[in-house]
């Protein structure tokens, strides 16, 4: 026992170490080592939590050992996340150690985690998300290599929260440059889907980003104009909220399209307004028709439907929607080859 009371007094200076510059020569295992000591006192707590006489001489030792304020049997309890919060907090730590810190406080607990766990988690959260305020739009084609984990992330904060949509969402979410939080809702929708939880963790995961999303008719004409149409409809065919909304606001923009005889094609009605060109339009149908079966199949029959309304033209240059709909299977036969 003397031994286990000797290891309990040195839980201040290991304290004292993470928040001090001395973790700067700190690397992954180094890490793993100070964590591992935080479980190991977290499971000494929970056995002799039940045993009066040597919890009493553990909190004995811990009031007595230095460096730092005394702390608490309690406290051993709480130790990983007590030691994470120090390491959250200290600027010292270097890059490769605080993203396996990131990684180690983000991991779903076992049992259902008390709050300082809770507060560990989304502060980690938080320090991911915090440097994408200032994060530049990514160039065409250029790598996400931080997306899915981005992503992730706000998934681990929306599922830790009660039901209902969380107070913080907008706000975190406004604070990033928009194509960025755009990009990090969608990745984060599609997770949702590809991970295949219990239909209660994708409600939680998915309905307050839902909600976000399609409450604002401006945010989702915002959404659907600077993500990919490829992403676009993959989205599609994962939510029919969103496939629905989207194959309306197309409608409306290519209503908004005119013919123009002297160039032969179709033109943006007021060239400064924030709508598809026929280029953009006709790239966005094609990707639905290219989309799931399902999806496909709806996408061309609404483009039917909307020919049909239009008068039903079978030549060019007479309604936007028996061009787009002849593009459309131009490409879906140029696929099949």
């Amino acid at each position: 026992m003397e031994a286990v009371l000797g290891q309990v007094e040195q839980l201040p200076a290991l304290l004292a170490v993470c928040r001090s510059a001395l973790v700067r020569a700190w690397d992954p295992p180094t890490l793993e080592r100070a964590l591992d000591w935080g479980r190991y006192f977290q499971h000494l707590h929970d056995r002799l939590r039940a045993r009066p006489r040597l919890r009493h001489a553990v909190g004995q030792r811990l009031r007595r050992a230095r460096p730092g304020a005394p702390l608490s049997f309690g406290q051993l309890g709480r130790c990983a996340e007590l030691l994470g919060l120090a390491l959250l907090e200290n600027r010292a730590l270097p890059p490769a150690a605080c993203r396996r810190l990131l990684q180690r406080l983000l991991q779903p607990p076992a049992a259902r985690p008390g709050r300082l766990a809770l507060l560990a988690r989304r502060k980690a959260a938080c320090c991911l998300l915090e440097p994408l305020r200032s994060s530049p739009p990514r160039s065409p084609g250029g790598p996400e290599p931080r997306l899915a984990a981005e992503a992730g992330l706000l998934l681990g904060r929306l599922r830790d929260e009660p039901p209902g949509e969380p107070l913080w969402l907008g706000g975190v979410l406004q604070q990033l440059p928009q194509p960025r939080a755009f990009r990090v809702v969608a990745a984060a929708l599609l997770l949702v889907r590809q991970g295949g939880g219990p239909q209660q963790e994708e409600e939680a995961g998915a309905g307050p980003l839902l909600s976000w999303l399609l409450e604002d008719a401006e945010r989702f004409a915002a959404f659907c104009q600077q993500l990919p149409g490829s992403l676009l409809a993959s989205l599609a065919a994962h939510y029919s909220q969103i496939g629905e909304r989207y194959l309306d606001l197309l409608t409306g923009w290519g209503s908004s399209l005119l013919y123009d005889p002297l160039q032969g094609q179709w033109v943006k009605g007021c060239p400064d307004e924030a709508e598809l060109s026929w280029v953009e339009l006709r790239e966005r149908f094609s990707c639905l028709c290219k989309g799931p079966v399902m999806l496909s199949r709806q996408t061309q029959a609404a483009l039917k439907l909307l020919k049909a309304q239009d008068g039903d033209f079978q030549v060019c240059g007479l309604s936007v929607w028996t061009d787009l709909l002849l593009e459309v299977e131009k490409d879906l036969k140029r696929a099949e080859h």
